[in-house]
């Protein structure tokens, strides 16, 4: 019997300042800038990796869902040190979701939301 495989993408979060305001730049796993959406066409784990560069002391604490019992993402985990944030999607619900970043800063409790990338589910594609 064989396991099953599944696909990993990854997706680095750079976040910088600009006038005060958290700037996100999201860039894919060759390093170019893309929208930090992400198509999954088979069961995986899309990891997005934080890169704070806003001196702020920037980590992941949370990832909201606009629509959380869509079933497009199946569970989100976060590293111990708040730099990695895992989707896993078992592609089993066709559709998308949006969701974005929560972040604590180490310069106050406020806490950071990120821009709105998407997951997209396109099954047996």
């Amino acid at each position: 019997m064989t396991a099953p495989q599944g696909l990993a993408q990854f997706v680095k979060v750079n976040v910088t300042l600009e006038n005060a305001e958290p700037v996100f730049i999201y860039t894919d796993a060759n390093g170019q800038q893309c929208q930090g959406d992400v198509t999954v066409t088979q069961a995986g784990t899309v990891t997005y990796l934080l890169n704070d560069q806003t001196g702020k002391g920037l980590k992941f604490v949370g990832v909201g869902f606009v629509t959380p019992f869509d079933e497009i993402v199946d569970a989100v985990t976060i590293s111990s040190d708040g730099m990695l944030v895992q989707l896993v999607d078992l592609d089993r619900t066709p559709g998308t979701t949006k969701f974005q970043f929560v972040l604590s800063n180490t310069t106050n409790t406020l806490l950071v939301l990120s821009p709105d990338p998407q997951v997209i589910n396109k099954p047996n594609v």
